[in-house]
């Protein structure tokens, strides 16, 4: 029998990531400023970003894991079912603690970008894995692209709206998928006893031993830890630098700071569309995926660190300008990461590992907006200074990735 083209699945992955991040940047606009409303202040909203990515800490490894088990549709379908529900229960909530538990819910969810990454894995040679894990990029950028710029509009509705939309379009990307994805997993011989248990510690302690995979699941940690103090805060910086700090309460006023933080973000997307989804495979030819890692970094540390000095200027457009120098080193930095732990991982255990990359990431999302809201409350610039100290102690750890040789199974070794 003739198998499907190769682009398919690699297509509706792309598809899957799109929606799902285009769900999570609709409400990003609105999110911080109507919890505020309610009578929160930076530090329960930063907690609130952190439930979000606690859930996708300790269930990312779960359903790249699961996704090895059982296959890699079934775990999109139900993953994407629950982020449905989390958006609609936000949609429909008035009070804090509803928010807290529809957010809890949209997490559980949204960890299955292990799952993706895997699917792209699964469709993928090693020499192509940049640019397929390029494609999840740009379903990134087009997600922080078109969802900031939709929930900005949304929100000028309601501060609810924003949410209703997402959980719309998260049932369309369950029926797309359940239509159109097929099954990427690959069963052998070879591999067939390696699943016994759907999470096993001491398989993902065995994985953090690999040659460069352990070192590269620490710089994810250290990179998502300031990216995410960065993230959660910079609408309040850009609320209190460049709108009177009357009427916080009222939804003109909560409509004003969406804006100004889809701008932004739309700027960020922009630019990483560009980079991840038309660039990223020439210049890893070029330059390699362990210099685009480096370089990434490095402009990561310098746009996040100079934000603090920039909003004092007045002016939001030079905002604008630190944001596309922010989405080149992101550009850069995001699909190289993912496939240099990916060229580390054995085929076999391509979803666990990249499960665990996604931990990673989901650990520095708890750890850097917790901290962040407090340290925002003590001095505005202080998250973005702390963001750009750890940003540089990922770009030196970065400098001990060594070069790699593709191992062809755990079971073979």
């Amino acid at each position: 029998m003739k198998q499907k083209p190769q682009t398919s699945p690699m297509l509706i992955a792309f598809f899957t990531i799109f929606l799902d991040l285009l769900g999570f940047g609709i409400v990003i606009p609105v999110n911080s400023f109507y919890v505020q409303s309610l009578g929160a202040g930076p530090a329960v909203i930063a907690l609130l970003s952190a439930s979000y990515s606690l859930m996708q800490f300790l269930f990312a490894p779960f359903w790249g894991r699961l996704s090895d088990k059982i296959g890699r549709r079934p775990v999109i379908l139900i993953s994407v079912a629950a982020s449905c529900a989390g958006h609609l229960i936000f949609g429909l909530s008035s009070t804090i603690f509803t928010i807290f538990a529809a957010r809890i819910l949209a997490g559980f969810g949204n960890a299955n970008l292990g799952t993706a990454q895997a699917i792209i894995a699964d469709v993928t040679t090693p020499e192509n894995r940049a640019k397929g894990m390029g494609l999840i990029g740009a379903a990134f950028g087009l997600g922080f692209l078109l969802g900031p710029a939709i929930g900005g509009f949304a929100g000028q509705i309601s501060p609810q709206a924003p949410a209703l939309v997402a959980a719309a379009l998260a049932a369309v990307n369950f029926f797309v998928a359940y239509a159109l994805l097929p099954e990427t997993r690959k069963e052998n011989s070879e591999n067939s006893g390696h699943h016994k248990r759907t999470f096993s510690p001491k398989a993902l302690f065995q994985a953090v031993t690999l040659p460069n995979v352990g070192v590269i699941l620490q710089i994810s940690f250290l990179s998502t830890f300031a990216f995410s103090m960065f993230e959660v805060i910079v609408g309040l910086l850009m609320e209190r630098a460049y709108l009177p700090s009357v009427g916080r309460e009222t939804p003109e006023h909560i409509a004003a700071a969406a804006k100004l933080t889809a701008w932004f973000l739309v700027a960020v997307g922009i630019t990483a569309v560009i980079v991840q989804g038309g660039l990223i495979g020439r210049l890893t030819k070029r330059f390699g995926e362990t210099k685009l890692c480096r370089t990434g970094l490095l402009l990561m540390l310098l746009s996040i660190g100079a934000i603090p000095l920039t909003v004092k200027t007045g002016v939001y457009d030079h905002m604008l300008i630190l944001a596309v120098v922010l989405a080149i080193g992101t550009g850069m930095y995001n699909p190289s990461q993912s496939s240099l732990v990916s060229r580390a991982s054995p085929v076999d255990q391509q979803g666990g590992i990249l499960g665990l990359n996604q931990s990673m990431s989901a650990l520095g999302r708890v750890v850097g907006p917790a901290m962040s809201g407090f340290l925002f409350e003590i001095n505005q610039g202080l998250p973005f200074y702390t963001a750009a100290v750890v940003l540089g102690a990922a770009a030196t750890l970065a400098m001990f990735v060594k070069p790699m040789v593709m191992p062809a199974s755990a079971s073979s070794s």
